[in-house]
């Protein structure tokens, strides 16, 4: 009995644990959030008037993306491709340098020439500081995928979903498009059963320093 009794205090106090790491947690993502749109509001307003001048279409790309337990939610992006970017994409899939559902080639001829400055250096994400403040994203997760790719998930990989996904990740800072597919789920699991303020507080710091290029980022 006396073991049992510890086993039930420990999962008390694990829960306890959880609970505050998540209320910790989300105040960070906010708070966070805020700033970082404030502080870098020069930088997104000039972003926003060169993509607006250079080509066609939206400032702003919004995408269906799935996130906490599966729900679905719209997610926000800088639009780094020209406007019939998905109608062309057909006719490159033959050159997809990613394994696994994901599609990606280095020199993808739909991106425009401030769409391939912001995605160096991870400026077309900041837009998803929206959905952080919204609670359908976190700063700290792993990325959204898409319905079409979660489709293709291993019974395995679905653990991603129990948690919020984020603008980084260990994915974000180790590699991204040099890591293939199972590799980047693999991350992604280790950061769902590992995640703590300390690891999340890490990542932040080592994405924030990506800004000033990233020689990954396609």
């Amino acid at each position: 009995m006396e073991k049992l009794q510890d086993v039930v205090e420990e999962r008390v106090e694990q829960k306890r644990d959880y609970r505050l790491y998540e209320i910790i947690k989300r105040s960070i993502d906010v708070v966070g959030a805020f700033m970082g749109l404030i502080i870098l509001s020069p930088i997104l307003i000039i972003v926003a008037m060169i993509i607006k001048i250079e080509s066609r279409g939206p400032i702003i790309f919004s995408q269906i993306r799935v996130g906490l337990n599966g729900k679905e939610f719209k997610m926000y992006k800088f639009r780094s491709m020209v406007e019939n970017a998905e109608e062309l994409k057909s006719g490159l899939e033959s050159k997809n340098e990613m394994s696994g559902p994901m599609f990606k080639i280095k020199d993808d001829p739909r991106i425009t020439r401030i769409g391939k400055f912001i995605r160096k250096t991870s400026i077309d994400e900041l837009p998803q500081l929206i959905n952080v403040i919204k609670g359908e994203m976190s700063l700290v997760g792993p990325r959204p995928s898409l319905p079409n790719e979660v489709k293709e998930f291993e019974e395995w990989m679905h653990e991603r979903l129990t948690v919020k996904p984020g603008l980084t990740c260990y994915w974000q800072v180790s590699g991204r498009n040099n890591i293939d597919f199972e590799d980047w789920m693999k991350l992604d699991i280790k950061y769902v059963r590992e995640r703590n303020i300390f690891i999340d507080i890490k990542l932040i710091f080592r994405t924030a320093i990506m800004l000033l290029g990233d020689k990954n980022a396609v």
